[in-house]
């Protein structure tokens, strides 16, 4: 516990809310949205094609968030997309007045970058309403003191000048989230808290059938911060707390923001437990190779290598674990999610991180999610994350995939169900069974579990069996202790869901998204007509592991026996997300197989996923397949993406078109 907080004063914001500003309507026509940046406002009782499934991608653009201070607010939601164009500018919305943004269905979907909460409110921005809310970007909203609603009859009296209660919007939030906008953010609820003001209920369920994470939950509730007593009987959803964390990590797009917040709040002292924390400089290792020129113009490129050096600097001071940069070639040690996974995650554990896709780890039966800078910073200090226990979505993949259908598909097959498109999920705990899951390795889990944050879900799990021992003893666990850890990591079997999602393996074939959304999933044989293929990528923590690249391995090594190399007009990306990886690829000899297709091989980054490595588009016009985790308009370059297996993002490099793997007749990849 850090002393100097428990002196600290904290005071609760008012009771009323006076929301004086203009009210900014993010339409899906471009129009709309001008004439509201030119001082036109829009009348309130008018039902207006809202834009939804707006991301963070949208709200902040990946290269925006070099900045880490205020200067976000000049560039809030010029990533916005309406029809085919961007029709926010720099300072548009700084300098237009506005104090309440209004959208459609699932805002905030996608990073979880508290970059974009942040860039409202230095944007002027006091209120958003929505439909629905993403489950992290309200999380962070509430953690900076943004309000977040989804009652559009607010929108008529803050527009007649009334002041609004704040119990408006504590309202249906549990007792814990309501202390915290009342304070106005997490941190100073959590000083109020470390004070004795802030008070948080004891968790009283009587014993019942749980799921595994429900389970898990249980085992990690503080009861007692102050003698640092944690676990309850039993939890059911709703149930509210702070949970103690066993992995803490972040990268350095989050770093720096978290540790500018400890010095300038907390100062010079230690963290709490530096063994569980890890930091990771993954994600703009290449960013120098792709930057164009107008953007190092604005001092973009200098500001990333800043990100760097700050995250460096506070490791050196506060004795973290820094997996960072390689030092014989360019890359990186690790993809942070990869790398918690195949050297720390524990079956039971609660794993929290600093990006949406930290649900990864959920591969080997532990609860791993993402939070915001906020929650990062605070549980340097506290070591525990507030918690609401979220209700549970079973999806059951049954039946056995046909051999060219990877866990990719399974996803793709669940993000266009109607149950997800409508956010049914958000906020949920998925997990995944079924005899198809049973039969996927940990790598394809992970695609699962990585993929939750596509869904909206809290997170995603699968529980332990014979495969996740196995895993444990290759990674240096006995068999005892790897059996001991795993025994008990399922869910009771009258455990209760709120929502089962139902999927036939027998019944896939490789699919694709189309350009947008990860949601816009169709068969790949549903396609009306060619789609040539400008640049084809197989990286990221979806789909940088092992299997993956046993399975883009594969393809090439079938195409070269034809006599067949990647197609003169198409670009080829392989990207490893471990040095692990590379030494499986080195151990089976497929570095010779990529170079001797035509692939470029690229070391560990999260790199084109987020615009900032090798296989990003440069125009409109050109198109990518990628075997990454999702494709919001601006995420990897201007371009078309389609989001589909390795399988098929392999067989298509080869064909120069959108095709998929068929590996009993090659005339598929013709």
């Amino acid at each position: 516990m850090i002393d100097s907080l428990l002196t600290r004063t904290v005071e609760k914001r008012p009771a009323k809310v006076y929301l004086q500003g203009r009210i900014l309507f993010l339409t899906e026509d471009a129009a709309l949205v001008r004439q509201q940046l030119e001082g036109v406002d829009l009348p309130i009782d008018n039902q207006y094609a809202l834009r939804s499934d707006i991301s963070t991608d949208e709200i902040t653009p990946a290269y925006i968030c070099y900045h880490f201070d205020e200067t976000l607010g000049e560039f809030v939601y010029t990533g916005l997309k309406c029809g085919d164009e961007f029709p926010i500018k720099r300072n548009d919305v700084k300098n237009g007045g506005f104090a309440v943004s209004v959208s459609g269905k699932r805002r905030g979907k996608g990073s979880s970058r508290e970059q974009s909460p942040y860039a409202e409110i230095a944007a002027g921005i006091h209120l958003v309403i929505a439909e629905n809310i993403e489950r992290i970007y309200k999380q962070n909203c509430q953690n900076l003191g943004l309000l977040a609603s989804t009652n559009f009859d607010l929108l008529r009296r803050i527009a007649d000048g009334e002041e609004i209660d704040l119990e408006e919007f504590t309202q249906g939030e549990d007792e814990i989230t309501r202390q915290i906008i009342e304070y106005g953010g997490l941190f100073p609820f959590n000083v109020a808290r470390l004070q004795g003001k802030a008070l948080v209920p004891q968790i009283d369920t009587a014993k019942r059938p749980m799921t595994l994470a429900e389970k898990i939950f249980a085992n990690h509730f503080v009861t007692d911060l102050s003698k640092d007593q944690i676990g309850v009987e039993a939890v059911q959803p709703g149930d509210a707390g702070f949970v103690r964390t066993d992995i803490r990590f972040s990268h350095e797009y989050v770093t720096p923001m978290a540790a500018i917040f400890y010095e300038q709040l907390v100062g010079e002292e230690p963290v709490n437990d530096p063994s569980s924390i890890y930091f990771f400089r993954d994600h703009l290792t290449f960013l120098d190779d792709v930057m164009p020129p107008e953007r190092r113009a604005m001092g973009l490129l200098d500001l990333a290598f800043q990100l760097a050096r700050k995250q460096d600097d506070f490791a050196q001071k506060q004795n973290v674990r820094l997996h960072g940069e390689l030092t014989d070639r360019k890359g990186s040690e690790a993809i942070c999610h990869s790398l918690i996974l195949q050297n720390y995650a524990l079956p039971g554990q609660i794993i929290i991180g600093s990006d949406s896709h930290t649900p990864h780890a959920g591969a080997v039966a532990c609860v791993a999610f993402g939070v915001g800078t906020t929650d990062v910073f605070n549980s340097w200090i506290t070591k525990d994350v507030r918690v609401r226990v979220p209700e549970q979505v079973r999806i059951r993949v049954t039946g056995r995939k046909p051999e060219n259908v990877t866990a990719k598909d399974f996803m793709l097959a669940i993000l266009k169900t109607d149950l997800v498109r409508n956010g049914d999920a958000i906020a949920k705990i998925v997990e995944y069974m079924g005899e198809a899951i049973a039969d996927l390795n940990i790598d394809e889990r992970a695609t699962m579990t990585n993929m939750a944050a596509e869904v909206g879900a809290f997170t995603g799990i699968v529980a332990a069996d014979a495969k996740t021992v196995e895993f444990l003893v290759e990674r240096g666990l006995s068999r005892a202790e790897a059996e001991a850890m795993c025994a008990g990591m399922q869910s009771d079997p009258d455990a209760e869901y709120a929502l089962t999602i139902d999927i036939d393996a027998n019944d896939l074939r490789p699919m694709i998204a189309t350009p947008g959304d990860p949601g816009n999933g169709l068969f790949v044989d549903e396609l009306q007509e060619d789609v040539k293929v400008d640049i084809a990528y197989g990286g990221s923590c979806t789909a940088g592991k092992k299997e993956d690249m046993d399975m883009y391995a594969r393809v090439f090594r079938e195409a070269l026996a034809q006599g067949r190399r990647v197609h003169p007009e198409t670009e080829c990306f392989i990207q490893f997300g471990s040095q692990e990886v590379r030494q499986h690829c080195e151990e089976r000899g497929y570095i010779e197989i990529f170079k001797a297709v035509g692939a470029t091989i690229i070391e560990p980054s999260c790199g084109a996923c987020i615009n900032a490595g090798p296989g990003v588009s440069k125009t409109k016009e050109q198109v990518v397949i990628s075997a990454q985790n999702r494709n919001f308009p601006g995420r990897s370059g201007p371009g078309q993406m389609y989001l589909a297996s390795p399988y098929t993002v392999a067989a298509s490099a080869i064909a120069g078109k959108i095709v998929e793997y068929n590996p009993v007749s090659t005339a598929a990849m013709k």
